[in-house]
């Protein structure tokens, strides 16, 4: 599709398919007096310092501004089931780096911690400052195991824990940190394609003639990575996942050197393999008692294959997983290899609309599921089930499938599914059903924006357009779009002042007023903030 007439932040892949974010920033920012000192130095960490040049508060909001062009590209993408099994992984890690303080309780507080899933098929991981990272689906799909996804997760974690950034800018400080966060957006779009219009747009967002300069300088520090390897597997090993996961990373990443590079593994430019590293890795593989190999559990498996086909693969791949399902030997495989087959199945029909065929797949992989999957992935299950009969507009059927005793507490991705199953149904006492369960979720998890665009529409089915205009206002705001927010809220606010002079604005909805206003004043401060960092 042409982008010739798409905005600059609409050509980003923010992790581009040539780089790591992360490996970019260090591209940018890494001086060459360091690079010198490696080659005289031994393997010993040098003293680099902790970032404390760079203020926190500085470092969050240079990754705001890169995380705002993320959210607006079309390849960001917030699926709550794999979102939920990311968070399922990403949150021991959390935990482990605070029990070990490599996380301290400052930089807990004031950085982001968000993970973000890309639409791409590419292999690759990103860290940015401020603790945003982010995993493309094309890495999901191809690790063998929760171990190893969990490997590249607390290394990303390491590298911003450790302030590699912030160490890098402070020893670069010829360039503020937002013309650098400008320069990697610049490069990001400059490595989407090789199309001559968007190589036009990523020039108009870089800064002058440095370009040249940074695309000879990809590469981490051998020094930071190996501290993200060593810092990574101390925290991936506490957090309760296996050491092998790493190893055996290591190994696929290894075996990916080798090969002629095509692209597909932009995570080996930003994170090379170094014999230092591989030779590392496995001295800490000596260490460990013989063990097997990971193994693949169906958890993993089905969401390996759900990352395959929301990647969009094309027809003729969503073609050929599909016809995987019916082939005879499957059978004979292990459980594991038979559900992601299956999950893959129903998905690649689902997408092609072949509903019936869709269902047949279904049913096999509930018959396999029943004795022997554990809860989580009895759950993914359940949750596939209902998926299928949303996209079917058999609304009824996914409300059943969903039902579950007041007593539970449900996961993010239950509850995204279920409150879109009521608002399917077009009834305003499921619109109201839906409204309470996501109130009560952002009173605990404000900064979900999918979840306010769902009440949005809660709102809309029930006939109040201010809290559906303020719930429109705090999704942008999550999404750090603070101008479009602000719009949002002055639309709420001449609403209310409009139902009052009419007498329509009940005690509800003189409250409701009354947090527009503060929160009107609130947006309007960080959007002036926002705008003197452009």
């Amino acid at each position: 599709m042409p982008t010739k007439n798409k905005p600059s932040s609409l050509l980003l892949r923010p992790l581009a398919r040539r780089l790591g974010v992360f490996g970019l920033c260090a591209a940018l920012l890494f001086p060459l007096n360091v690079v010198q000192a490696q080659s005289n130095g031994g393997n010993r960490l040098p003293n680099l310092g902790d970032g404390a040049e760079l203020p926190l508060g500085v470092e969050r909001r240079l990754g705001e501004s890169i995380a705002r062009e993320i959210y607006r590209d079309p390849d960001y993408l917030d699926d709550p089931v794999l979102g939920d099994y990311i968070q399922s992984i990403w949150q021991p890690l959390l935990a482990s780096a605070r029990q070990r303080g490599e996380l301290t309780p400052e930089l807990d507080q004031q950085f982001a911690w968000d993970v973000a899933l890309i639409r791409d098929r590419s292999i690759n991981a990103f860290a940015l400052p401020g603790g945003y990272l982010g995993v493309h689906l094309g890495l999901i799909a191809a690790v063998s195991s929760g171990d190893e996804l969990a490997s590249v997760l607390a290394h990303e974690l390491s590298h911003v824990t450790q302030r590699h950034i912030a160490r890098m800018i402070a020893q670069q400080g010829r360039q503020g940190p937002m013309v650098i966060g400008a320069m990697i957006l610049g490069m990001l779009a400059a490595s989407r394609t090789a199309n001559p219009s968007s190589m036009s747009a990523a020039n108009a967002v870089m800064v002058g003639g440095q370009a040249a300069a940074i695309q000879s300088q990809l590469n981490f520090s051998r020094d930071m990575e190996r501290e993200a390897d060593r810092v990574g597997y101390g925290v991936m090993t506490d957090a309760g996942y296996e050491p092998q996961g790493f190893v055996t990373m290591f190994e696929k990443l290894q075996q990916a050197s080798r090969l002629n590079d095509n692209g597909s593994f932009p995570y080996l430019r930003s994170h090379p393999m170094t014999t230092e590293r591989i030779a590392d890795a496995q001295a800490r593989q000596q260490l460990l008692p013989p063990q097997s190999a990971t193994l693949t559990t169906p958890l993993h498996a089905m969401m390996a294959a759900r990352a395959q086909v929301l990647a969009n693969p094309g027809i003729d791949v969503l073609r050929a997983l599909a016809a995987h399902a019916d082939a005879a030997a499957l059978a004979t495989t292990p459980s594991a290899r038979q559900a992601g087959v299956l999950y893959a199945a129903v998905m690649a029909e689902m997408r092609q609309r072949n509903f019936a065929v869709a269902r047949q797949h279904l049913a096999r992989l509930q018959a396999l599921s029943t004795p022997t999957f554990n809860a989580d992935a009895q759950r993914v299950v359940r949750l596939l089930a209902a998926e299928l009969a949303l996209t079917a507009n058999d609304t009824m059927t996914a409300l059943r499938v969903l039902s579950t005793p007041p007593s539970l507490k449900p996961d993010r991705a239950s509850l995204m599914l279920l409150t879109q199953a009521r608002v399917a149904t077009r009834q305003p006492e499921q619109a109201k059903l839906a409204g309470d369960a996501l109130r009560l979720w952002l009173s605990q998890h404000p900064r979900d924006a999918s979840a306010w665009l769902l009440l949005v529409s809660a709102y809309e089915l029930q006939g109040d357009s201010l809290r559906a205009i303020r719930a429109q206002a705090e999704a942008r705001a999550v999404e750090l779009d603070y101008p479009a927010a602000v719009d949002r809220l002055k639309a709420a606010q001449s609403l209310a002042h409009s139902m009052a002079r009419e007498g329509k604005l009940d005690r509800g909805g003189n409250i409701e007023a009354s947090i527009v206003d503060a929160r009107l004043r609130e947006l309007e401060g960080l959007r002036r903030e926002q705008a003197l960092q452009r």
